[in-house]
């Protein structure tokens, strides 16, 4: 087994560096979908489990790396030769006191970045409002930029260290740096959509264009916003299906929840109605709703008629706007369509439906016309 794992233990640190990686940037992502999945009478118990098996699937990774790091010196220059009280002295006076202080370093750094960072990018954004701007869409947009700061963050620290070890140990950057820019050439035609990806995520988030939180039409897809970084805005739609959206595709992105929203209503009644009784009902019922402690707190301007809006061919459409707080304007149209209905049947207003008028035989006009004659006759 040892023989097979030594002759193999290149690929296997390999391998084992990238999944490391790996569990670096996506830990705490899958943790959480574990945990949104879970009962919610069970979610603090999710959230514990699924932390302990990360560490654990961590420290099994780690201990491959180091052990797989061990192998591959030995394979090449035998444990006598290497393995030895003045061997292990000088790496440690030369190259191992290096890199635990990068290693240090390199953990300050995170902690530093985790500690800090997200208390200075909200006092920065939530210092000054700006004008039409609320507290909560204030604090949208922090959480936004502190999850994409993070992760930038992360990927600039562990380059970092890895950059640094390397040089520690005397490894040649130079050829490194030269393939990644000959790779980077070979790729530069396929990766031109990533640049566009990044570059329109830069703009999106310095712009404000919507937060993680909103609701958004981004490329054609109207859903809720569940995450943003530079490269792709993840949506979730009423079907709770969730949309990937790379950046580079946005060409018009329609913000439903910036500043505040409006509830814009259009209520038919029949040709026969009153107009000037069905509008002051309206006004009326929109009046009480506004006043009332629960919506009150969710409608800043109280909704009123602005207009008859239509002739319709079965009805004449009357339309209703009013401010109300962003993500609201769903549920206060829901709730001044039922209180519409219950006050329109209290006061006799007919909400009219298409219907069709059939004659047989003479139009309405011609037999008008022979009842009269009839008559005289």
């Amino acid at each position: 087994m040892w023989a097979w794992f030594t002759a193999n233990s290149v690929w296997i640190l390999i391998i084992a560096g990238l999944v490391f990686v790996l569990l670096l940037f996506f830990t705490g992502r899958v943790r959480e979908s574990v945990v949104e999945k879970a009962p919610k009478e069970k979610k603090d118990r999710a959230h514990k489990n699924a932390t302990v098996v990360f560490w654990i699937a961590e420290g099994v990774v780690f201990a491959l790396i180091v052990v797989s790091l061990v192998a591959v010196i030995l394979s090449r220059e035998g444990v006598h030769k290497i393995i030895t009280p003045e061997t292990v002295e000088q790496w440690i006076l030369e190259s191992g006191t290096g890199i635990l202080i990068i290693l240090v370093v390199g953990i300050f750094l995170w902690v530093a970045l985790k500690r800090f960072l997200p208390p200075l990018v909200k006092r920065t954004v939530t210092t000054k409002l700006r004008p039409g701007e609320s507290r909560e869409g204030m604090k949208k947009r922090a959480d936004t930029l502190q999850a994409v700061f993070m992760g930038t963050g992360r990927v600039i620290i562990v380059l970092f260290v890895i950059f640094m070890v390397l040089s520690e140990l005397d490894v040649d950057l130079a050829p490194i740096l030269a393939g990644f820019g000959v790779a980077g050439v070979a790729v530069g035609f396929g990766a031109q959509y990533l640049i566009k990806d990044l570059i329109a995520g830069v703009f999106i988030l310095l712009e404000n264009q919507y937060r993680v939180g909103d609701v958004a039409k981004v490329a054609e897809v109207i859903g809720l916003v569940e995450e943003i970084n530079l490269r792709r805005t993840v949506l979730r739609d009423l079907d709770g299906i969730v949309h990937h959206v790379p950046n580079g595709e946005i060409r018009v992105a329609s913000n439903y929840t910036r500043h505040f929203a409006r509830a814009n209503l259009n209520i038919s009644v029949s040709y026969g109605t009153d107009l000037d009784f069905a509008i002051g009902v309206i006004n009326r019922v929109c009046r009480e709703m506004a006043d009332e402690e629960k919506w009150s707190k969710v409608i800043r301007t109280t909704p009123q008629v602005l207009r008859v809006d239509k002739l319709g061919d079965s009805g004449i459409d009357i339309k209703i706007v009013g401010d109300v707080k962003p993500l609201e304007q769903w549920n206060v149209m829901g709730e001044m369509r039922l209180r519409l209905k219950k006050a329109f049947d209290a006061e006799g207003i007919e909400i009219p439906w298409p219907h069709t008028k059939v004659y047989f035989g003479n139009s309405p006009q011609d037999t008008s016309a022979e009842s009269g004659s009839s008559g005289k006759s």
